[in-house]
């Protein structure tokens, strides 16, 4: 990628906008992590936000940056990029997350990155600017994620509803309640992990374009700390509405089915991170969920609620794609 000239000052606002993208993720994405362990009441949402977001600034030290790669060097042709798809991709994807937010539709902060990012550049230089390797890996993901995320979350459901068969209720509750704290912690690191790598990919990305690194360069260090930062900060304020969706409305939740839940999700996590994969945390989280209620019978899963959040699901991209394209113009006019 060439370097092109870029005035200091603008750097520092789209560092600010990605970091404003990565802050809303976290708070947007919080209900993915919380969910399960507020809607049983193993912890008060004010420590369930705070449990959450610590794991999601631990991950900073266990993750490989797979995902910033992906986001950085394998959705758009490197040589197109420039401040005005940075700021297009961003300014779609917060718009979207708004959107999404105030109606309490659980759609992916991720697919919205991507989406903002096809649709800048799109807008700049039509369908030969996309890698469509990498952009066909990421729209497979939209229905390999949630699909294992169910099959998962079934399984484990089936296998705990067998091994605490002949046991008192009481006790398998409170055994859960505690085993659910570990599925959160470990659901809240894969959400960090996969996710605060997306922010780090885009400003990784803005910094080669403008020649302060190169591509064969370690993504400086104060961009990893800042995004997972960011990030944590962000689910600490916790998106309530988004809360109410995710634990009740789908499906009732109480200790066991929380821990399969989670636990099922974090798996589908650690896998899509540890092959380099941006996955949606909340298709993900979702169809776990949906696995877990569909062992009780078809009829526990509210599918009107579930049917929304797909229509969702389909709609982020080329909702925020849509959106980045205009912000695409209106950025060549401001910047």
């Amino acid at each position: 990628m060439q370097g092109i000239e870029i005035s200091l000052s603008v750097i520092v606002v789209l560092v600010a906008l990605a970091l404003a993208f990565d802050f809303m993720n976290g708070f947007h994405d919080a209900a993915n992590s919380i969910a399960t362990i507020v809607s049983t009441r193993v912890l008060k949402p004010h420590q369930a936000v705070i449990w959450a977001a610590a794991f999601n600034v631990i991950a900073y030290f266990i993750f490989e940056l797979k995902v910033a790669s992906t986001i950085g060097k394998g959705t758009i042709t490197p040589q197109i990029v420039d401040h005005y798809i940075i700021f297009g991709a961003l300014i779609g994807a917060i718009l979207w997350n708004i959107v999404t937010w105030y109606y309490g539709i659980p759609s992916s902060s991720s697919h919205a990155l991507v989406g903002g990012l096809v649709g800048a550049a799109l807008a700049k230089g039509g369908p030969s600017a996309l890698m469509w390797a990498g952009v066909g890996k990421i729209i497979a993901f939209i229905f390999i994620a949630p699909l294992l995320g169910f099959l998962l979350g079934g399984f484990l459901m089936v296998a705990v509803s067998w091994l605490c068969n002949r046991s008192a209720p009481r006790k398998v509750d409170r055994v859960f309640r505690r085993l659910q704290l570990l599925s959160a912690a470990a659901y809240s690191l894969g959400h960090g992990g996969n996710d605060a790598q997306k922010t780090i990919g885009i400003i990784w990305m803005l910094l080669i374009a403008a020649n302060i690194s190169h591509s064969g360069d370690p993504v400086p260090g104060w961009v990893v700390a800042s995004c997972y930062a960011a990030m944590g900060f962000g689910t600490m304020f916790g998106g309530w509405r988004i809360v109410r969706t995710m634990g009740q409305k789908i499906t009732k939740l109480n200790q066991p089915r929380g821990f399969a839940a989670n636990s099922a999700g974090a798996a589908t996590l650690f896998l899509a991170t540890a092959l380099g994969i941006p996955v949606s945390t909340t298709h993900t989280i979702t169809g776990a969920i949906m696995g877990v209620g569909a062992t009780g019978g078809i009829k526990k899963v509210r599918w009107t609620v579930a049917g929304g959040i797909v229509w969702a699901w389909i709609l982020t991209i080329p909702a925020s794609a849509l959106m980045a394209a205009i912000a695409w113009y209106v950025g060549r006019l401001v910047l």
